[in-house]
């Protein structure tokens, strides 16, 4: 008998909501065509109800948060609270407390008219990041001296444990061999300058490397890999880094696969629960214009199907997205896209049904 999954839902603020909209639609109309048992409880975390209450995750939600297979997000970021204030309280909080060590970003281009590199073609623009998710500057360890005078000092320290980079890495060389690509893994940091924090990083990268002989293994600074994902992205494979760094390419890579309506993320705890969402912000500007992309919350409920092992379920949604993107968009930019954002998921509903 098929297991009856249970995801979580968050809309979140701004137009996270009408994204998770259709990709609910997209997930209602695969599951039904590839008999996925499933169920969703939804929750208002975000700026609404932190405004309402004053609270931005009550305590009880990790451990509810805890008896999900998924969690499915849209966006959050509210412009009527003070930046920092969702972004620590809900999302770093659930990516720690619910250990989603790994932020895993796929890099795909599906139409090569949408990348801004010229004519690449499609195949030359297909690789995979994987973020250290819980560690790094993104620990809050650090603080203030003589706040608020003019010799004030921040510091901000990057927290890197043995523990932490070596699960890391090792999940990077599994992605490596699980894709069948290249097989290649590229350690991205800054041994030249980061000297105690990317030591530990590399020793570790060389440590691990010794168990996976089949996997060929390359080394590039971040400004390097940053100049080699516009020059020659065929280059990559799968790319691990730390948590800044991380955060920084990726946001690169969504420019070249064709822009933030289309990249699509995964906080991934492979024992655990993990959480799926569009990496562009919850876009508040374009709140109930139907104007919004919805294509990179679908390919996240893609990701998020193939993490909780409903892999045909999973793969004919990308086809489905694909399809839409080559054949039907006049572009991947929130309102140019010559339909509205329900029409878009209703697009990828049809492919679906028809394939």
């Amino acid at each position: 008998m098929a297991k009856k999954h249970k995801i979580a839902v968050v809309g979140g603020d701004g137009t996270g909501p009408e994204v998770v909209r259709e990709g609910l639609k997209v997930l209602e109309a695969v599951a039904g065509k590839y008999g996925v048992d499933y169920e969703t409880v939804e929750y208002d975390f975000g700026g609404d109800r932190y405004l309402r209450t004053g609270e931005a995750l009550p305590d009880s939600a990790v451990g509810e948060l805890k008896g999900f297979d998924a969690i499915y997000l849209g966006a959050i970021g509210h412009p009527d609270v003070k930046p920092g204030i969702l972004e620590q309280g809900i999302l770093l909080r659930l990516r720690f407390e619910l250990d989603q060590y790994i932020n895993l970003r796929p890099v795909v281009l599906y139409d090569k008219k949408y990348c801004p590199l010229g004519l690449r073609e499609e195949q030359n623009v297909n690789f995979t990041v994987v973020r250290e998710n819980t560690e790094g500057l993104y620990c809050g360890a650090g603080g203030f001296l003589r706040k608020g005078t003019k010799d004030e000092v921040a510091i901000q320290e990057s927290i890197n444990s043995y523990k932490g980079v070596e699960r890391c890495i090792r999940y990077a060389f599994e992605c490596a061999k699980k894709l069948n690509r290249q097989k290649k893994v590229t350690l991205c940091g800054k041994t030249n300058v980061l000297t105690y924090a990317f030591s530990l990083w590399q020793r570790v990268f060389d440590q691990v490397a010794k168990e996976y002989p089949e996997v060929k293994t390359d080394y590039a600074h971040v400004d390097a890999t940053c100049m080699w994902m516009v020059k020659n992205p065929e280059w990559f494979d799968v790319i691990v880094t730390d948590n800044m760094f991380g955060d920084i390419i990726t946001d690169l890579g969504a420019m070249i696969q064709g822009g933030m309506g289309i990249a699509a993320g995964g906080n991934i705890n492979p024992q655990g629960v993990s959480m799926f969402e569009p990496i562009g912000g919850s876009a508040p500007k374009y709140t109930g214009q139907e104007k919004i992309n919805p294509l990179a919350a679908i390919s996240a409920l893609a990701m998020l199907l193939n993490q909780i092992g409903e892999v045909e379920a999973a793969q004919a949604v990308d086809n489905s997205v694909i399809k839409v993107v080559r054949e039907k968009l006049n572009s991947l930019g929130a309102g140019r896209m010559g339909y509205s954002t329900s029409e878009v998921g209703d697009l990828v509903v049809k492919g679906i049904i028809n394939n």
